[in-house]
C-alpha cells in the first residue's frame, strides 16, 4: 500500500478505544470504581486523567454497543476519507479536549462514553475529505459535514421544542436516570475541525521551513 494511503494507525486508534471501553464494561460495570473514571465538574483539574478515561465509560450495554458499532463505522469512514498520519494524530489530540471542553462548558454531574469522541474522528475525515484536490470527494466531505452540522442542530433543546419534538433530554438506552449528551456530539464536531486545522497548519508550516531537497545531478554514461 502507498505509504500516503490510510494509515493503520487510524484503525488502531479506535481498536484501542473499543478494547478501553469494553475492558472497562465487564471490569467495572455497576461498581463504584467508574465514577473514579467519568468527567465531574470541578474534578478534571485534580485529577486530569479522567479526560482520557471518561471516554471509555459507558452507562450500559446498549450505550457500550452503539458506540462499538460507530467504532467499526469510523474504521470505514477513515479508510473512505483516505486518512493521513497526521489526522490520526488529530484525533489522538481531540480525545482529552472533547472531555475538557464539556466539562469547562457544562455542569454534568457524570460523563461517560465515545460519542464525543467519535463525532470528532467524523469531523476530521470530513475535513480530510474537503481539503484534497478531488472535486467529487471534497462534496462528498462537505455534504457529510453539513449533515453533521443539521444533526447538531436537531439536537438542540431549543430546536427539538419548535419542531414539537419536546426539549426533555432523550434518555440513554438499558440506563435509567442517564441522558444522552448533546452537547458532547457539539463538542466533539468543534474539537475535531480545530484539531484537524491545527495539525494540517502545522504541517504545512513545518514543510515551509525545511529546507529543500537538494535537486540530483545528472550523469552521462
Amino acid at each position: 500500500m502507498h505509504p500516503t494511503r490510510f494509515p493503520s494507525s487510524w484503525m488502531a486508534l479506535v481498536l484501542v478505544w473499543a478494547a478501553m471501553a469494553s475492558a472497562l464494561w465487564l471490569g467495572l460495570r455497576d461498581t463504584p470504581q467508574m465514577y473514579f473514571l467519568d468527567v465531574q465538574p470541578g474534578l478534571w483539574r485534580a485529577q486530569p486523567w479522567r479526560l482520557w478515561t471518561a471516554a471509555g465509560v459507558h452507562w450500559s450495554g446498549m450505550h457500550l454497543l452503539f458506540n462499538l458499532m460507530g467504532c467499526a463505522a469510523l474504521i470505514a469512514w477513515g479508510h473512505a476519507a483516505d486518512v493521513k498520519l497526521r489526522h490520526t494524530l488529530a484525533w489522538l489530540l481531540a480525545w482529552p479536549l472533547v472531555q475538557l471542553a464539556l466539562a469547562a462548558t457544562t455542569s454534568l454531574p457524570h460523563y461517560g462514553g465515545l460519542s464525543g469522541v467519535l463525532h470528532a474522528g467524523v469531523a476530521i475525515g470530513c475535513w480530510a475529505l474537503v481539503r484534497q484536490t478531488d472535486t467529487p470527494r471534497r462534496w462528498v466531505g462537505a455534504w457529510v459535514l453539513l449533515g453533521l452540522c443539521l444533526k447538531m442542530a436537531l439536537e438542540q433543546p431549543l430546536v427539538r421544542h419548535v419542531l414539537g419534538w419536546g426539549d426533555d433530554p432523550v434518555p440513554l438506552i438499558g440506563a435509567p436516570g442517564w441522558y444522552v449528551e448533546s452537547g458532547a456530539h457539539l463538542a466533539g464536531l468543534v474539537v475535531g475541525l480545530a484539531c484537524a486545522a491545527l495539525v494540517d497548519a502545522t504541517a504545512h508550516l513545518l514543510r515551509r521551513v525545511s529546507p529543500a531537497a537538494p535537486a540530483g545531478r545528472a550523469v552521462n554514461h
